[in-house]
C-alpha cells in the first residue's frame, strides 16, 4: 500500500472527500492491474468514485508535472468533449496519503479481453478516434506551463541513454534506436497528447460504446501521430492481433474516423516512425520496471515480471525494422530453435525446486481474491519464464553486436544479421511469454511452422 497503512489510507481519504463535499468513504477496495499507479474503488452514499495514487511518493521523483497537473488535463479534455472521469479532489500534504486525485468513477469495462469481444468493435474504433482527434485539437496555451513539448531528438537521446545504463546489450532495440536517428521526422505544430491511448486505457459498454479515457499521467505535447500510433502496437492488440488498430479494425477505418473529426489528413511514414519509436519506447519501459525495482522505489512483483516483457517489443520491433533490410537477408533461411534437454536422476534441479513452487501455487490459489490472487498469478508467470529460460538456454544480451549495430559497423544490411536476430528474438520470446500472440505469426512469417 505504498506509504500508507490501510487504516492510514482511509483516514486520509476521508479527509479528502470531506473537502470534496462528499460523505466518509465506504467499500474501498484495490482494483487490479495498473502498470504505475494504484487505483482504489470506493463508495460515497449512492456515487461510486476512484482514488488514483502512487505506490509511493518517491515514484513521482523525475516526472516532469505532478497529479494536480494531471488532473487540469483530464479536466480540459473534458471540456473539449472527451468521454474522460470528472476529477473530484486531489490529494495534498494535508491528508497524508501521498499522491494522487479522486474521480467519478464511470461505467463500463477496461477489460482488453471482453472489449474485443464486443459485436460493434468498428463503431468503438470510431468513436475512440473521434475522441483522440478532439484530444489532439488542445494546443499549450490551453494547459499549464508544466506539461512538456516533446522535443524528438531529445526524446531518441533519453531513450538511448536509458538503453546504454540498462547494459546496452540488446542488439534489437540498438537498431530501432540507430533506425531513429536516421529517421527522426522534422517537428510539426504540437498538439496534446494522451500518451497512452491504447486498449487497456479506455472503458467500453457492449455492444460497442466508449465510456472513458483513462491514465493520462503521460501526456504532453507533441506529434499527434505519435497517439495513433501507439495504439496500433502490436501489444495494445491483445489477443486480436489481426486487428491492428487498438485490436478493433483496420488502421484505414481508424484513420478516416480520425480524419473526419480532426479535418487532417494522417501521414503514413510518420505514423510508421512513431510506430518505431513507441515500441523501442516501451521496451525501455519494461526494462526500467526492473531498476524500479531493484532501487526500492517500486517493489512490487509485477515490475520485474513486466521487465521480462521485453522480448515482445523485441520481436514486435524487428518486424517492422525487416522491413528495409535487403531482399536477400529476409529471404534467408533462419537458424532452428533447439530446446535444452532437462534430465536430473538425483537430487531435484533448479528448474524441479520452480515447477514445484509454480505448482503449490497452482493448488491454493483459490484460497486467497483481490489483489493476492492477482499476485499469486503474477508470480506463477515469473516462475514460468524461469522454468522455460532453463529448458531453452535463450538469451538476448550481445553488448559488442549491439555497440557495432549503434556506430554504424553493422546493420540490417550485414550478411545473416537478419536471420540471427530472428532466432534470437523467437528463443528468448518463447522463454519468457509463450502466449504472446505475435509470436506465432513471426514464427510462421519466419519459419513456416503453424
Amino acid at each position: 500500500m505504498g506509504d500508507a497503512t490501510p487504516d492510514q489510507l482511509i483516514e486520509g481519504l476521508a479527509r479528502v472527500c470531506s473537502r470534496a463535499g462528499l460523505s466518509p468513504p465506504t467499500g474501498l477496495t484495490r482494483l487490479t492491474g495498473g502498470a504505475t499507479m494504484e487505483s482504489w474503488r470506493f463508495a460515497d452514499g449512492d456515487g461510486t468514485f476512484v482514488l488514483r495514487r502512487a505506490p509511493s511518493l518517491a515514484f513521482m521523483e523525475g516526472r516532469p508535472y505532478g497529479h494536480d497537473v494531471e488532473a487540469a488535463v483530464i479536466e480540459a479534455a473534458r471540456a473539449r468533449g472527451v468521454t474522460a472521469p470528472e476529477v473530484v479532489a486531489v490529494l495534498g500534504p494535508e491528508d497524508a496519503i501521498g499522491s494522487g486525485f479522486v474521480m467519478r468513477a464511470l461505467p463500463g469495462t477496461p477489460n482488453p479481453k471482453e472489449i474485443l469481444e464486443f459485436e460493434e468493435p468498428v463503431a468503438l474504433l470510431k468513436q475512440a478516434a473521434r475522441d483522440l482527434a478532439r484530444i489532439h485539437s488542445i494546443r499549450p496555451g490551453d494547459l499549464p506551463d508544466a506539461v512538456p513539448v516533446m522535443d524528438y531528438r531529445a526524446a531518441i537521446a533519453d531513450l538511448r541513454q536509458q538503453f546504454e545504463e540498462a547494459g546496452g546489450d540488446r542488439p534489437i532495440i540498438a537498431l530501432g534506436l540507430k533506425w531513429m536517428e536516421d529517421n527522426c521526422p522534422d517537428p510539426c505544430e504540437p498538439v496534446l497528447i494522451h500518451g497512452d491511448y491504447r486498449m487497456g486505457n479506455l472503458l467500453a459498454e457492449a455492444p460497442g460504446r466508449l465510456t472513458g479515457v483513462l491514465d493520462w499521467e503521460l501526456a504532453h505535447f507533441g506529434d499527434p501521430h505519435e497517439d495513433l500510433a501507439f495504439g496500433c502496437m502490436a501489444v495494445w492488440r491483445f489477443h486480436r492481433y489481426d486487428r491492428p488498430a487498438l485490436g478493433l479494425g483496420s488502421p484505414e477505418d481508424y484513420f478516416a474516423a480520425y480524419e473526419a473529426e480532426a479535418g487532417v489528413s494522417v501521414d503514413r511514414d510518420r505514423f510508421r516512425y512513431w510506430l518505431i519509436h513507441r515500441t523501442v519506447w516501451w521496451a525501455m519501459g519494461c526494462l526500467k520496471c526492473a531498476k524500479v525495482w531493484r532501487d526500492g522505489s517500486d517493489r512490487m512483483l509485477e515490475r520485474v515480471v513486466i521487465s521480462r516483457r521485453t522480448s515482445e517489443q523485441e520481436l514486435d520491433l524487428l518486424m517492422l525494422l525487416e522491413e528495409d533490410a535487403p531482399d536477400e537477408e529476409r529471404a534467408r533461411e533462419m537458424f532452428p530453435v533447439h530446446k535444452i534437454p532437462q534430465r536430473s536422476l538425483g537430487e531435484a534441479s533448479d528448474r524441479e525446486l520452480l515447477i514445484a513452487v509454480n505448482e503449490l501455487i497452482e493448488a491454493i490459489k483459490n484460497e486467497v481474491s483481490g489483489h493476492n490472487r492477482f499476485q499469486l498469478a503474477v508470480a506463477r508467470n515469473a516462475l514460468g519464464m524461469t522454468i522455460r529460460h532453463f529448458e531453452t538456454g535463450a538469451f538476448a544480451g550481445d553488448w559488442v553486436l549491439a555497440q557495432d549495430i549503434l556506430t554504424g559497423k553493422r546493420s540490417l544490411d550485414t550478411p545473416e544479421m537478419v536471420a540471427t536476430l530472428r532466432h534470437r528474438a523467437l528463443s528468448k520470446l518463447s522463454a519468457d511469454v509463450p502466449k504472446y500472440p505475435a509470436l506465432a505469426y513471426a514464427r510462421k512469417k519466419w519459419t513456416g511452422e503453424k
